[in-house]
């Protein structure tokens, strides 16, 4: 998409991804779940646990491995593509156009190193997103998850649990965003 704005493939992603992105994870869940559970069969509904907690099968982390991607990865391809169209624009990257360097290289050495920081800050604030949304989709597929504890110490009206809960997800989103901001701050160094 980012290398042929005008292909077909940014014209059928770019409305897809914008459409994917305005879906929320509890329909793309019930319609995984319409779909591929109770229409083809192919995946369990809910998840069983086994007797030490985990999911009795992998097969039951599919759904909601991809009733939280589906949403997050849609706008993680929007925000690469501007990031990469918007470095591919530097006046470097012209320049070793009219070198004669190939589109490959060109791609890995001088428009992604720019581009990246952007990517990687954007993938961080997706943590935070993916732990919201584990709230409602392990709700649906009854995943033994951080979303279950919560919404069950609520329940509970526990509030040293919910506290420990949320300041335990603010502290590593914290310490992925701090991550994503270094690699940043090293990705620009000089420039």
């Amino acid at each position: 998409m980012a290398l042929r704005p005008r292909g077909i493939s940014a014209r059928v992603l770019s409305p897809s991804t914008t459409m994917m992105i305005a879906v929320p994870e509890f329909v793309v869940a019930t319609m995984l779940v319409f779909v591929f559970s109770l229409g083809a069969g192919w995946f369990p509904a809910v998840t069983i646990t086994n007797a030490a907690g985990a999911p009795a099968s992998p097969s039951m982390l599919v759904l909601p491995v991809l009733a939280l991607a589906i949403p997050q990865s849609a706008w993680n391809i929007r925000v690469a593509r501007a990031a990469l169209v918007d470095a591919s624009g530097s006046p470097h990257v012209s320049a070793a156009e009219l070198d004669g360097l190939g589109q490959r290289h060109i791609l890995f050495r001088h428009v992604l190193p720019i581009a990246l920081p952007t990517i990687a800050t954007s993938l961080a604030t997706s943590v935070g997103m993916l732990l919201g949304g584990a709230l409602v989709v392990e709700t649906i597929f009854n995943y033994p998850g951080i979303g279950s504890v919560l919404a069950g110490s609520v329940a509970d009206r526990d509030a040293v649990l919910v506290a420990s809960v949320v300041a335990l997800t603010g502290a590593a989103i914290t310490v992925i965003l701090l991550a994503a901001d270094l690699l940043r701050v090293w990705a620009v160094r000089g420039r």
